[in-house]
């Protein structure tokens, strides 16, 4: 493979560092060295040992022969084969250590950012790190022109118009048949839009959703790619020692579908994360505000939760973020921190879709209200001095608890709560790639998010194993296991929830969760009277229940007729 213009890496004894390759000159990271001339009139710097050599050009060959003759040799062989195996533009902390990750698995990537402090923060982190093979570029030519063909290049860049820009930047240098894969939060319409417009290049495009946070990205996320083909086989054999490795469940990586299917699947996965994070932090409020429980008993119990059915990273971090003691005050951490919680668009994007597709999600609909309102913190201080001044204290009600078992019922409540979740975020999963021709395998996903993700957890296993049994399951409320655990614990999740109400706490994600669950068991609702109510004002008509048809009827007449 011929040297190009961009980084090479070499170590080579004495002779060490990095060069860069502009047209004919060669120059170090630092841009410190000497001066030489190669018989391929290469124009080279190197540092050797810390004296600087400094010759003519018609000296310079000699000069380099000086360090050793084989050492040339092997140097000039190292520059036709020093090509990267992939590139990352885009250097915040989850592009840094998406890149490490790559590195530390045997695969020497390009970086390159706009910003060129970031590239030179990430190589110096590389090093630090295990001397790991991360190559920086100030420029996105030579960035580009460091990566083997068929380039393939992640882009970890804020979600919109800044994904359009680097793509633009990028695509200037890509030839037919190179890859781009953009790794951020991005609408799943982009993705397919951008796809589009970068085959009519000869490019190929994937969407890849990228889950596990700044830990996750360095040491194992899940990633769930989706559009072309071809380009996730460029990558797979990076993909599997990249992600996260679950035993006997294998990599956390898998060819989602076509078009945009791995946003949407991201995307989809950040709505259950949000129920997820809603309904433990309804738990923490009736076990502190009802319950009385303190900070230490919280780790405890969140602790204990954290060995059984509940097992999980967020249930994990919890516990976790109990016991951190505040390091500019008295008492705990988390007590000092706001009660306002923010939010990047995903949990929103998720209820619309469900919207738009007629899927109901009460729990993740809960959850996304329940930010709106904690962003009201200047108007609910407000709200509570007027009705503290009517006598509604912030408990309603205080009486004698047994913790024991408000705990063992809170956990209970909390498991039920959460298959309602993750059965609302498969149902719409499953309507979206019917809707799309995706083909998506439920029971695949749920395999790929029980490692490096947010919302690993044990549960998943039983999720994927439901799937196993039957891929059309309808809903994971009927599935046989799914469903005798849900009976199993009802009684104890309607007393939390009464408890709460009664309480004055409120418990959105819960109550939708217990919400959705006797609605959808119940053979009759009461949806015939709605239906009636829009036949009368609006002559929508109405099917029947003993005879097929539809049908209308002039429900104003007959009750005017029927009042003279």
């Amino acid at each position: 493979m011929e040297a190009i213009n961009g980084k090479v890496p070499f170590n080579l004894g004495t002779l060490h560092g990095l060069i860069y390759l502009r047209g004919s000159s060669v120059v170090n990271r630092d841009g410190k060295a000497f001066l030489g001339y190669i018989k391929s009139k290469v124009l080279v710097r190197v540092k050797h040992r810390k004296k600087v050599v400094n010759r003519g050009r018609g000296e310079a060959a000699d000069g380099i022969c000086q360090f050793q003759s084989s050492r040339k040799e092997v140097f000039l062989s190292r520059l036709k084969m020093a090509l990267t195996r992939i590139g990352l533009a885009g250097l915040a902390v989850m592009g840094q250590n998406l890149a490490l990750n790559i590195a530390e698995k045997g695969f020497p990537i390009s970086v390159y950012n706009r910003t060129t402090s970031k590239v030179d923060e990430t190589v110096e982190r590389a090093k630090v790190e295990g001397n790991l093979p991360v190559y920086g570029f100030h420029d996105p030519q030579t960035f580009v022109n460091s990566i083997q063909k068929p380039r393939v290049v992640i882009m970890l860049v804020k979600a919109g118009a800044p994904v359009d820009q680097t793509i633009a930047t990028l695509s200037a240098y890509l030839e037919a048949g190179d890859c781009i894969i953009d790794g951020g939060n991005e609408w799943y319409e982009n993705t397919e839009r951008r796809e589009k417009s970068m085959a009519e290049l000869g490019l190929l495009y994937l969407g890849m959703g990228v889950s596990g946070g700044e830990e996750g990205a360095r040491h194992g996320p899940s990633l769930m790619p989706g559009g072309s083909f071809e380009a996730y086989k460029y990558i797979e054999d990076i993909l599997l020692k990249v992600a996260a490795q679950v035993p006997d469940s294998g990599p956390c990586v898998t060819y989602v579908g076509k078009g945009g299917s791995g946003n949407f699947v991201k995307m989809v996965h950040n709505g259950i994360e949000y129920g997820d994070m809603q309904l433990i932090a309804e738990a923490y409020d009736v076990l502190k505000s009802v319950g009385k429980l303190s900070n230490d008993e919280l780790q405890q119990v969140f602790s204990q939760w954290n060995k059984g059915e509940l097992l999980s990273f967020l249930i994990e971090i919890t516990a976790d973020i109990f016991g951190i003691k505040d390091d500019k005050g008295e008492g705990y951490l988390v007590d000092k921190v706001l009660d306002k919680t923010g939010m990047k668009g995903t949990g929103k994007w998720t209820v619309q879709q469900a919207a738009d597709l007629s899927v109901a999600a009460p729990t993740i609909e809960a959850s996304l209200d329940s930010r709106f309102l904690s962003g009201l913190k200047e108007e609910r201080v407000e709200a509570a001095k007027v009705f503290k001044s009517d006598g509604f204290d912030d408990i309603l009600s205080s009486q004698p608890i047994d913790k024991a078992k408000l705990v063992d019922d809170v956990r209970q409540a909390l498991y039920a709560s959460k298959i309602c979740s993750y059965a609302q975020g498969m149902n719409l999963l499953r309507a979206k790639s019917i809707e799309k021709g995706w083909g998506l395998k439920l029971g695949e996903l749920a395999r790929i998010w029980k490692g490096g993700c947010i919302i690993r957890a044990i549960f998943l296993d039983r999720i994927k194993k439901a799937y196993d049994r039957n891929a059309d399951l309808a809903n994971l409320l009927v599935d046989p296991e799914f469903a005798k655990e849900i009976v199993d614990r009802h009684q104890a999740w309607r007393r939390v929830i009464c408890l709460a109400i009664n309480a004055g706490i409120s418990t959105p994600g819960m109550s939708a969760s217990l919400a959705y669950f006797d609605t959808y068991r119940r053979e009759r609702l009461p949806a015939n009277l709605v239906q009636a109510q829009r036949d009368y004002f609006g002559a929508h008509t109405y099917e029947r229940i003993d005879m097929d048809g539809s049908f209308h009827t002039e429900w104003f007449k007959i009750a005017r007729q029927s009042k003279i």
